[in-house]
């Protein structure tokens, strides 16, 4: 996936009311810039960091800059754009990189299923076989190349966990997929320290057959792209 259109490099000054980030650009001049992420973004969005914007000309549009990409810790980038993960990860799937879910037929997007939810991705094999796919972004990195996820309590996600696991109740396949937005992050953990009640549940849908696996993503301010399966490590419960 590439951007639409070259990045432009900036400052963050700070981020406010979660949809809204003042940015300087080399130039001198304060931008304000749509945040496409409603989560915490806990430690992608440290003070004086340098970020990249992309810039419409659409006149219509409130903000003209959206922020796409920021450097963490001076050495790592970071998508905050959570538009991006399901479309990263769909593409991977359809271009046969995610070796565990190659060999279907055919792949649909936001797909109705559970209680008033929608799949990221359903799967269909040749036999009518299912496989539910449920994309989570990964942004948290915290020390030695852990990623962990949530960053913030989720109610929601623990929701999908179990909507999950009543599929493989049903018959089906169903895979949680962490979709790791971050050069840093070598593997992945449930974040217990943050929300122990979504830890728990990951562990116990496991034990119901659904699968958990993680890819990073390869970053750059031309585009991103799924690049390698990076390790799923399941914490102890204190």
């Amino acid at each position: 996936m590439e951007f639409p259109t070259p990045l432009i490099e900036g400052r963050l000054l700070k981020r406010y009311k979660r949809f809204l980030a003042d940015i300087e650009l080399p130039s001198g001049e304060v931008v304000v810039a749509h945040c496409p992420n409603t989560g915490s973004m806990k430690r992608c969005q440290q003070e004086n960091a340098r970020v990249w914007l992309s810039k419409s000309d659409n006149p219509k549009r409130k903000l003209a800059y959206t922020w796409e990409l920021v450097e963490v810790d001076e050495q790592y980038l970071a998508c905050i754009n959570t538009g991006y993960p399901n479309k990263l990860v769909g593409e991977a799937i359809a271009n046969g990189v995610v070796e565990e879910l190659t060999g279907y037929v055919e792949q649909k997007a936001e797909v109705k299923y559970g209680e008033k939810s929608r799949i990221d991705w359903l799967l269909t094999g040749g036999d009518g076989q299912k496989c539910y796919v449920e994309v989570k972004n990964v942004t948290l990195l915290e020390e030695d190349g852990i990623g962990y996820f949530p960053d913030a309590v989720t109610d929601r996600g623990r929701k999908h966990l179990y909507e999950l696991a009543n599929m493989v109740a049903e018959g089906h396949r169903a895979v949680m997929f962490f979709c790791v937005s971050h050069t840093g992050i070598d593997s992945v953990t449930p974040a217990v320290h943050i929300d122990k009640k979504y830890a728990q549940a990951c562990m116990e849908v496991i034990e119901k057959g659904v699968e958990v696996i993680a890819y990073q993503v390869a970053i750059d301010t031309k585009g991103m792209a799924v690049a390698r399966s990076v390790p799923v490590k399941m914490p102890k419960l204190t």
